[in-house]
């Protein structure tokens, strides 16, 4: 093969392999935000505050089957680590923040969730059915 039929072989190459790319990341951008919008339109979104170390609501009621997201603000200057062992998530929320944690579908049942910096007062549940 001459040197010239070799580079016109590898810019052909190039250049199917560029389009193919694009269109791949297209079509894939596509259906991929369709899934997230899908995503979103199901999930069931809750929002918790934390004021002089307590959560309100201190109860949820939830419905089973659909991806949860729990807002949570921290209304307090201090830190609190909002945490539950049964759903398996811990997360530290500075003072005067915010934060989002995302819950798998649930399954009927009551899961607690609690302050890890103040477990006298920053206790919840959540029933789901």
């Amino acid at each position: 093969m001459s040197t010239s039929s070799y580079s016109r072989n590898v810019a052909r190459f190039r250049s199917f392999f560029s389009a193919s790319a694009v269109a791949l990341f297209a079509l894939g951008g596509v259906w991929i935000g369709t899934f997230e919008v899908q995503a979103t339109e199901e999930e069931h979104a809750v929002e918790i505050s934390i004021k002089d170390h307590k959560f309100e609501p201190d109860a949820l009621k939830l419905p089973t089957g659909k991806p949860i997201k729990i807002s949570i603000k921290n209304l307090d200057a201090t830190p609190e680590e909002f945490e539950s062992y049964e759903l398996g998530f811990e997360k530290v929320i500075a003072g005067n923040s915010e934060a989002i944690i995302r819950v798998k579908p649930l399954k009927p049942g009551t899961y607690m969730f609690f302050g890890e910096y103040h477990q006298d007062t920053a206790l919840g549940h959540i029933v789901a059915e």
